[in-house]
Formats: C-alpha cells, structure tokens, sequence
C-alpha cells in the first residue's frame, strides 16, 4: 500500500531529523582529544606516587606516622597522575566554538534551561 502524499513528507522530515541527530552524536563523541604531553605527565605522577605508596609501605616498621605521611602523599599524587592524563589538551576545540550556529549576544547571560531550549529548537527547526 503507497504512503499518502502527508504520510511521505513525515517520513521524510523524520529520517532528516534522524541524519542530523546521528551527525550531532558523532560530532560530540569525536570532539574529545587528549593531549600526548598531558598522558605522558600523568602517568609519570602515577608511577611516582606509586613509588610513594611502596616506600610508605617499607618504612612502616620504622616509623609509622612518616609512612602514612609517605603513602598519603603518594595515593594523592597517583590520583592526580589519573586526572593530569584524563584532562583534555589545551588545544581542543570546545563545542561552542565548533558549533555553526552564531549566537546572539544575550544568550551569556540566559539562564541553563533557555539555553537547552535554544538548542533543542536549533536542532529540530533547521
């Protein structure tokens, strides 16, 4: 059975909304790099604090607040070895440099949810 001329356009405009939303999810997911000098710096303080983990283990028999000091400082610093080499690169494009769309010079001062609904209707209107 052939669609109607109304039942056609719907499909039509559905499978455009579709590509465009699909073309939104991989343009997100792709905007994310990570920088080699952030990974490099990150994993070198994981594997100094886990140095610091170590030493604070061997030197519990000797004295015990120096260890806890010792391996507090290095757990802290092989978690921020993990945040240092997760951080995007100083050079990534943000999402709103990178979005086409210009923006009106009031929209800095809107509120969270006017912003979600500027989108949304950017999104589903063009």
């Amino acid at each position: 059975m052939p669609l109607s001329e109304q039942e056609q356009r719907l499909l039509d405009e559905m499978e455009r909304q579709l590509m465009h939303t699909d073309a939104d999810v991989v343009h997100a997911s792709t905007s994310r790099s990570f920088s080699y000098r952030n990974l490099l710096i990150g994993t070198l303080l994981v594997l100094v604090g886990l140095g610091g983990v170590i030493a604070g283990i061997a030197l519990w028999n000797v004295a015990i607040i120096a260890a806890v000091v010792v391996g507090v400082i290095g757990f802290a610093a092989m978690v921020a070895g993990v945040i240092i080499a997760f951080a995007p690169g100083k050079g990534t494009a943000n999402s709103a440099e990178s979005d086409p769309t210009p923006q009106s010079p009031s929209s800095s001062n809107a509120s969270f949810m006017d912003k979600m609904n500027d989108r949304w209707d950017r999104r589903h209107h063009s």
